[in-house]
């Protein structure tokens, strides 16, 4: 979403602020060798204890203005926005002091000093008036008081003086022309000052749009490569969740050409298996849906003993072919739940316990306990050290020393997780490097809470009363 003007007009603020520290060094050096020169124009022509406190209060100013420069770089050079506001309204003060610290020479030296100091001084307060475009005209705020502050000191440089009977009234003639030519000065530096800062505002406001754009683009790219990624983490996903009901497909019918004979016996399993890639295609599209918030689960009852019945019917012929037991333990039970959900992940499971295990078997069972139901996948497979037991839920992550790993896409549990999040599931793993694994899935009691059920569910929800027989 584009910026506010309000966070706009505060970063360009800030930008501005930036440029008038940046400046404020030269403008410091260049105060400090003016002001010998002028000291020793000034000795013996002025009155002396007017020149000692004039000098004292600017040496005074110098000194504080350079340590506001130091704090500036040490503390808010870093920082942006309000913090840079708040450092212009504790030490704006000083702009507007130096000013009239400069202003109030005119009055020192006009019609008092030799003509040659008078030119002299006259010269700097003019430099110094000039100086501040380049300086200050980057913060409109601190070149107004500048400006105004050095142009009324001198204006008053110049009448005061006359008005306490310190110079003869004589010098009236030279008052006026010396005013007029001020004040036109003074519309001048305001004006140049006020479009000279127009104008680095709008760069700065250009250099902002420019960003907004160079980071819409990038969140666009950024999107656009993660559209990518979704693509190829579903042709990935799609891959790999119908290898296996594919590949038992291929061995029944591989038996099915061998041993003619048992075709009464293999074309139900043919079919299951059939139907389970079918499934598999319906829920790997619809796995497009769960990143968009919009997938519909099927939530029906299910009968647990069934469930395991076709897991095993789709993974024997791999427990088989490695000389592996599978094996399952559940008493009858009936769960409110998407089946075709809850078959991925069960399948994923003792597809990633079958793949890593060489020697034993594999269980899957369920443990009814007071406030959930917990599925198991038990393996003797060769474990998980503890260092990756967190990684292996992350896409196409592969335990690069473990056999059995080289046709995986290591999407399998990235699955299982996703799922079980859809499903408001909780899955944990106990592994044990070289000694096997189990991986849990625990069904909390508000998981399965029925059509009926789900209207009154404020209070302690009993597995029991809930569809789960």
């Amino acid at each position: 979403m584009p910026a506010s003007p309000e966070a706009r007009r505060q970063w360009v603020d800030s930008k501005l602020i930036d440029l008038l520290m940046a400046n404020a060094m030269s403008s410091l050096i260049s105060a400090a060798l003016a002001l010998p020169v002028m000291l020793y124009l000034m000795a013996g022509e002025v009155h002396t204890l007017a020149l000692v406190v004039w000098t004292s209060l600017l040496l005074a100013l110098l000194a504080y203005r350079y340590r506001m420069i130091v704090t500036y770089r040490l503390r808010y050079d870093s920082t942006e926005g309000t913090t840079r506001m708040d450092f212009i309204r504790r030490y704006g003060w000083s702009w507007s002091a130096i000013g009239v610290l400069w202003g109030v020479s005119i009055g020192l030296t006009f019609l008092q000093a030799s003509v040659p100091t008078q030119l002299v001084c006259g010269l700097v307060v003019l430099g110094h008036g000039l100086l501040s475009l380049t300086a200050l005209s980057a913060y409109l705020p601190v070149f107004r008081c500048y400006t105004h502050a050095l142009v009324v000191s001198v204006l008053l440089g110049l009448t005061v003086p006359m008005l306490l009977g310190v110079v003869p009234v004589m010098g009236l003639k030279y008052v006026i022309p010396l005013i007029f030519l001020l004040l036109i000065f003074w519309w001048w530096l305001h004006t140049a000052g006020q479009r000279l800062h127009q104008v680095q505002r709008a760069s700065l406001e250009l250099q902002f749009f420019n960003q907004e754009l160079i980071d819409s683009l990038t969140q666009q790219t950024r999107a656009s490569l993660r559209a990518v990624a979704t693509k190829n983490r579903f042709l990935a996903s799609a891959a790999h969740d119908l290898r296996q009901p594919v590949h038992a497909l291929s061995l029944y019918a591989d038996w099915l050409a061998t041993e003619p004979e048992m075709a009464p016996d293999i074309a139900p399993r043919i079919l299951q298996s059939t139907r389970a890639i079918n499934e598999l295609f319906d829920s790997l599209f619809d796995l497009t849906r769960i990143d968009a918030g919009n997938y519909k689960l099927r939530l029906q009852h299910v009968d647990v003993q069934q469930l395991f019945a076709d897991v095993v019917l789709q993974f024997q012929p791999v427990a088989a072919g490695k000389s592996l037991k599978l094996r399952t333990h559940a008493r009858p039970t009936t769960l409110w739940a998407d089946p075709v959900v809850l078959r991925r992940i069960l399948g994923n499971l003792v597809s990633n316990a079958l793949r890593h295990t060489h020697q034993g078997g594999v269980l899957l069972g369920l443990r009814h306990r007071s406030d959930m139901l917990v599925f198991e996948v038990w393996d003797t497979g060769v474990g998980i050290a503890r260092e990756h037991q967190q990684a292996i839920f992350q896409e196409f992550f592969r335990v690069s020393q473990h056999q059995g790993t080289e046709d995986s896409l290591g999407l399998g549990l990235t699955i299982v997780s996703k799922l079980a999040t859809l499903m408001g599931y909780q899955l944990a793993l106990h592994s044990v490097a070289n000694r096997g694994s189990v991986f849990r899935v625990m069904l909390p009691a508000y998981t399965q809470t029925g059509k009926e059920a789900a209207e009154n569910s404020r209070g302690v929800l009993d597995p029991a009363a809930m569809g789960v027989r």
